[in-house]
């Protein structure tokens, strides 16, 4: 890589070192994010049996982490060298792959929008695959909980769905204390408790449905999902324009500084 400097003209520090301070902040948010997973599967013994990943027939949480992490170091590192070493190849890569990924962003939108049955079919076998692996992984679990207590919600279509889980299942055969219950994420808290009992969802479901409604959510998650978006779609929204006003901008700087280099390079060439 060579850094040009030349008598007559010379690039725009402006655009040069805003597209760095742009990049430096998604370069150390993606080595936060790298640290974070790195320990959290450190801390699961998957450092030492790399097994453990494809073991598990859920979703780790983790694997997300570790992905946004490693394309945010990897853009912001090409987008950082780029602009300061004025590498038209390094801004080439980081304004193609931000290109990328906001047309991947919209075209998953569209099609969401399109195929609303298809996307709900793969959300229902999303989260039955994952209430499967619920005692598997300490990060599913949590999660799984995080969603049910949020969205006051209990499986994906109902609390049956837990039948999906060995140790919930209501098979003769289970020999599991939690046989036939569900998480305690499940249960209607009682404000005026300040320990959570972790054995509340226990038995539940060996009663008469008309007595669930006193003690845990009843409403599946895809349909408490299906409700939140409609009440909340001016925050997703703003969310998704806000994510794609700052991909542009990332866009228009490489872009303005790919054309300042190239020129600079082509008046000195005369």
């Amino acid at each position: 890589m060579h850094y040009y400097r030349y008598s007559n003209a010379e690039v725009s520090c402006w655009y040069k070192y805003l597209l760095f301070s742009y990049n430096i902040v998604f370069w150390l948010a993606g080595v936060a994010f790298l640290a974070a997973g790195l320990w959290a599967w450190s801390e699961k013994g998957v450092l030492s049996d790399l097994t453990k990943v494809t073991g598990l027939h859920g979703l780790d949480p983790v694997v997300l982490v570790l992905v946004v992490g490693i394309v945010m170091f990897t853009l912001g590192f090409a987008g950082c060298v780029g602009a300061l070493r004025e590498n038209i190849c390094l801004l080439k890569f980081f304004c193609g792959a931000i290109v990328f990924i906001f047309l991947l962003e919209l075209a998953v939108a569209v099609l969401a929008f399109l195929f609303q049955d298809w996307v709900r079919d793969r959300v229902k076998e999303f989260f039955e695959n994952n209430i499967k692996s619920y005692r598997d992984d300490i990060d599913l679990q949590n999660l799984i909980d995080s969603l049910q207590k949020i969205n006051h919600c209990c499986g994906a279509q109902g609390p049956d769905d837990w039948d999906f889980n060995i140790y919930f299942n209501c098979s003769s055969e289970s020999k599991s204390r939690e046989k036939c219950g569900v998480p305690f994420s499940c249960c209607i808290s009682d404000p005026a408790q300040k320990v959570v009992n972790t054995q509340c969802g226990y038995d539940v479901r060996k009663k008469s449905k008309r007595q669930w409604h006193d003690q845990i959510f009843v409403r599946g998650c895809i349909l408490a999902l299906e409700a939140w978006l409609p009440r909340n779609i001016y925050i997703v929204a703003g969310v998704f324009i806000a994510i794609s006003l700052l991909q542009i901008f990332g866009i228009f700087l490489a872009r303005t500084l790919i054309s300042d280099i190239e020129a600079v390079k082509a008046g000195n060439a005369f």
